[in-house]
């Protein structure tokens, strides 16, 4: 997938509501800070029980342009992994 600034992704927040944050992860083996990225709100519906999450929280799909993601990863330290519906990582993006 080619991302360009104005390419709309999806993305899992945390407590869209009130104190809403992007959800981030951690790859064990080499110690990265992601934030898993998806190409449609079905794939990122599907791998929401992949991911480690917090409980009593509410976590919801949502689009988010990629410009705007890639500008709070790097801000905040995070590289950006597209995956599929399957959580299997197919792009690492490092900013």
């Amino acid at each position: 997938m080619e991302l360009q600034d104005d390419t709309w992704i999806w993305v899992v927040i945390e407590n869209p509501e009130k104190n809403e944050k992007i959800v981030g992860q951690q790859e064990e083996k080499s110690d990265t800070s992601f934030i898993p990225a998806y190409k449609s709100k079905e794939e990122a519906q599907q791998c929401m029980n992949l991911l480690a999450r917090h409980p009593g929280s509410i976590y919801e799909a949502q689009a988010i342009l990629y410009e705007d993601l890639a500008r709070y990863a790097a801000e905040n330290g995070f590289m950006i992994f597209l995956l599929d519906g399957f959580g299997t990582v197919t792009e690492k993006i490092e900013l």
